[in-house]
């Protein structure tokens, strides 16, 4: 961790006084009173538009109050991720564009250049001498020495090969480059951190890695997410923004929700028994206002009415709703087969390859790995959307697949109403199971005669669900259902899935969600697939025991004395160089599993081209018995591929655990 200065736990951090905000007629935050101290750990919830983005950007001074204070205390500094990309730097490669997030760094590092030249080519002057020393200690102090190392692990957790690292900014996708901005943040080591939605664009081991990153973060950490896994292990409190007001809870999302109903029922009481107190009141100043003998009781009531407290109806209470799915066609007992199915888009590198894959009945998998690896491309592949460029794709007896995009809701007609848009793709379903369907996804009222065109993203795949989920075909395949959903839209869709009667395969970053809904889990492995028959407890078990072997066992093993010291310098920079230099050895390993399988892949096509042309030097029984034993070669290959790369990401994550501890 760089140095960050030493704040007294519970001191303010973060003060808001009577602070009203407003967008035109709309009031966003209205006469609000906060205090976050150092070291809290805030969850952020509330309805989409509410106004949680706007409470950060009143913390980090984008905009201003109309009304009240703001206060943050000087010299504190400040990480903040937003949801959208500010684009700068895009020529700059990506691991110097992550470990150049510190400005005084920069600065600092400039004028120690500066004085190394001068004092290289005139006499020495003491003032300048004293100079770098200050400069030296504070460039120390904020962790110059091990930013681009920290950097490096940060990008390693987030997804990003070591061959990316010394690519420029501009050649990844916007999500990607969410991705170098979340590692951007993380590695200043902030005294204050500010989230928003960070788990946005990150696959399910990335956001477990962010889960743990966060977990040993020291400072003070304000979090705006939908996804419950991190509202529930990374928080202590919980600050509701609804209709204007900000209301803290204590504990972490779930409990949030159990004190949410009870403060409700409380406020509740309260009102109907003011109004109870308040009618009474009433009906005595009415009956006794007109005698005279009654003129000062009545004139005490009248100012007991004027004093008396005002309880404010509480909001309505979101809760998850019901999304009610029918019950699906009958099918096979087996939904799906691919036998030695692969997938290639250029003609060379593999994405998938010899994949054997049975879908049965009632099953509910989830697919887990890191992007790039082929999660969509299985999907698409299991959806009919893409043929197999080797091997074959069966389906089973009466199966009717269900295929949901992440672009999915870009297919709806702008002019339909949310209304028509689910009726035409079920004219034969009630319209009061529409509306009940609809309700589920948050179209409720008269929100569902709004039209497509002025949807919002997030509305637009609720939509999308809907239309796909009114008649539910038997074969439900989704990728990345969770994006745009929030909490309570999720748990419905959560429990529709878990009583859906058919067959499912799903990509999310949900972490709970996939918890929740999954009873089988493919791991992706390039370039193939790993089934798990358990759920994703059970798969996170045996991942967790095999990369305990691999670093107990395997060539990532770390000598005893890169673990001991007193947290200096001198005992960083030796894990930060025996690390890499175990890492170099394993990416040598790696590159020699790679040429070895090009070699055999290489081998295996020329005997094939040989056979068809008759060209060729060997008797046949010679090559039918090479062609036997080359697919047992290329699989043994391919596995010690895929164990060296599972050595280097744990080598990785012990290397960036033992730097923070440090």
């Amino acid at each position: 961790m760089a140095g960050r200065r030493t704040l007294r736990y519970g001191l303010p951090m973060i003060e808001f006084k009577q602070v009203t905000k407003y967008y035109g007629p709309q009031d966003v935050l209205v006469d609000v009173d906060l205090r976050i101290l150092a070291g809290h750990r805030i969850g952020v919830v509330g309805p989409n538009g509410a106004g949680k983005t706007t409470l950060f950007a009143l913390i980090t001074g984008a905009i201003a109050p109309d009304k009240g204070d703001v206060i943050i205390p000087a010299g504190v500094r400040l990480g903040y991720l937003r949801q959208v990309l500010d684009t700068r730097d895009v020529h700059t490669p990506l691991v110097e564009y992550v470990a150049d997030a510190v400005p005084e760094l920069r600065r600092a590092e400039a004028r120690m250049h500066a004085i190394e030249h001068t004092l290289a080519t005139e006499p020495a002057s003491d003032k300048l001498l004293r100079e770098l020393g200050q400069l030296q200690t504070t460039f120390e102090h904020l962790g110059g020495y091990t930013l681009r190392s920290r950097a490096e692990a940060a990008l390693g957790g987030l997804g990003f090969a070591t061959d990316a690292l010394t690519r420029p900014l501009r050649d990844f996708s916007g999500g990607w480059q969410m991705r170098a901005e979340l590692a951007r943040v993380l590695i200043v080591d902030p005294d204050i951190l500010l989230l928003d939605e960070p788990s946005n664009y990150l696959d399910l081991p990335a956001v477990e890695w962010l889960q743990r990153y966060l977990r040993s973060f020291q400072g003070t950490l304000v979090l705006i997410s939908h996804d419950r896994y991190l509202l529930n292990t990374l928080t202590r409190d919980t600050l509701e923004i609804n209709a204007g007001r900000c209301t803290c809870y204590p504990g972490a999302y779930n409990d949030y929700m159990v004190a949410r109903v009870v403060r409700h029922e409380q406020l509740l009481a309260r009102h109907k028994n003011q109004q109870q107190k308040r009618k009474q009141v009433e009906r005595f100043i009415e009956r006794f206002r007109a005698k005279n003998t009654k003129a000062t009781q009545v004139q005490s009531r009248i100012k007991m009415l004027d004093k008396m407290e005002t309880v404010e109806l509480p909001d309505q209470i979101m809760t998850r709703g019901r999304i009610r799915l029918a019950s699906p066609p009958h099918c096979g007992a087996e939904v799906m087969r691919l036998e030695k199915a692969g997938v290639t888009y250029d003609g060379k590198r593999w994405v998938l390859r010899q994949v054997d894959l049975s879908v049965q009945r009632g099953e509910k998998t989830a697919l887990v790995g890191l992007n790039g690896l082929g999660k969509t491309t299985l999907l698409r592949l299991l959806a009919g959307e893409l043929p197999p460029n080797e091997g074959r794709r069966m389906v089973g007896h009466r199966v009717v697949p269900g295929y949901q995009t992440q672009d999915f809701a870009e297919s709806m007609d702008p002019a339909a109403t949310a209304y028509q848009v689910v009726r035409q793709a079920a004219p034969d379903v009630a319209e009061q199971s529409i509306r009940t369907l609809l309700g589920g996804f948050g179209f409720s009222g008269d929100a569902i005669e709004k039209t497509v065109s002025v949807l919002s993203g997030g509305e637009k795949i609720r939509l999308a669900f809907a239309r796909l989920l009114v008649k539910p075909p038997n074969f439900l395949i989704l990728d990345e259902p969770t994006t745009h959903l929030d909490v309570h839209a999720r748990e419905a869709l959560e429990d529709a899935l878990r009583a859906y009667e058919g067959t499912l395969c799903f990509v999310s970053h949900d972490v709970e969600f996939v918890q929740r809904v999954a009873t089988g889990i493919i791991a992706m492995t390039p370039p193939g697939i790993r089934r798990y028959a358990g759920g994703y407890d059970y798969y996170r078990e045996k991942v967790t025991a095999e990369g305990a072997a691999v670093t107990t066992g395997g060539t990532a093993k770390i000598s005893p004395g890169a673990c001991a010291g007193k947290g200096t310098k001198r005992d960083r920079a030796r894990i930060v160089q025996e690390t890499a230099r175990k890492r170099r050895e394993l990416e040598k390993v790696m590159r020699q599993a790679e040429e070895r399988i090009g070699r055999l892949e290489a081998e295996q096509q020329e005997l094939v081209a040989g056979l068809e042309s008759g060209d060729h030097q060997r008797t046949h029984a010679e090559i039918n018995q090479r062609l036997t034993d080359l697919p047992a070669e290329i699989e043994g290959a391919t596995q010690a591929w895929e164990r060296t790369g599972m050595e280097i990401e744990a080598l990785l994550d012990w290397r960036a655990a033992a730097l923070r501890k440090r």
